[in-house]
This record gives structure tokens, sequence and C-alpha cells, in this order.
């Protein structure tokens, strides 16, 4: 599979850039490089106060699309994973672009989106298609998390 090495550190670039807060300032950031497959080591993700955190408008239109992208996927029969990975990376590059979050919905939501970026850099950079189809089953579970902690 093509490598999308450039489009991924520019996605991490604009991430880091669009989304800073002074919170992010005042403490040091959590290494969000994650081994390959070893997505249980994340903090986990809180609820507001038993509640669903808001995400903004603009930013939900970019992770809807993701996950609309990831349920097509589903019911194709020959999925292209590349296609799929470069649709999900340009919609990540739109989401950081775009990011207008702050405090603890801002944090909360940081939580589960740098795991997400790292499964959609495997789903990019997977060698083979079985590399592809573990990442992607990632990424639909990644998507389970996202709905039970955000709306």
């Amino acid at each position: 599979m093509m490598k999308y090495n450039y489009t991924i550190v520019l996605g991490f670039a604009l991430l880091f850039s669009s989304c800073a807060n002074e919170k992010d300032k005042e403490t040091p950031k959590q290494n969000p490089v994650h081994s390959e497959h070893d997505h249980g080591t994340e903090e986990s993700i809180e609820l507001n106060d038993g509640e669903k955190w808001v995400v903004v408008d603009e930013m939900m239109g970019h992770i809807k699309n993701m996950e609309t992208d990831i349920k097509q996927f589903e019911v194709q029969t020959n999925g292209d994973y590349n296609d799929l990975a470069v649709k999900l990376q340009g919609n990540l590059d739109l989401l950081t672009s775009s990011c207008t979050m702050t405090g603890k919905a801002h944090d909360e939501l940081h939580k589960w989106l740098l795991p997400y970026i790292d499964l959609v850099k495997e789903l990019s950079t997977a060698e083979n298609d079985t590399e592809a189809e573990q990442a992607y089953k990632e990424i639909q579970s990644s998507f389970e998390t996202f709905n039970t902690y955000f709306k």
C-alpha cells in the first residue's frame, strides 16, 4: 500500500497547532505515539457528569463523514483499504483544522482522537490486506467508543 507519511505528519502538526489551549501549555503532553496495536494504554475517557460530551458542529460533521465512510466500506464487496485510508485522512485533516473546542470536552475528545489518528496511520501504512483488515476493525471499534462518550 502507498505510504502517506507526509499527510500523517501534516495532520499531527495541524492537530497540535489548531487545538492548543492554555491548559495544554501548562501541563506536559502525554506522548501521542502508541506502539502498533497497543491501543489499550490510552487514558480513559470520562463522561460529562454521566452525559455525553458535546462536539461542536464544525468538527462533528467531519467525524460523522469518517463514520459514514467506515459504514459504507462494510457493505462493499471489494473495498480498497488504501482508498478508505485516503478518505479518512482527508477528513482528519479537515477535523484538526476546524478545532475550536476548549476545556474538558476538548481534552476528552483528544483521548479518543489521538489513538484514532494512530489507527488511520496503521491503515494507510498497512503492507497487506491482513494488516489493513486489523486496522479497519480497530477503527470500527473506535467509533463505538466515540459514540459512547460524544454527541
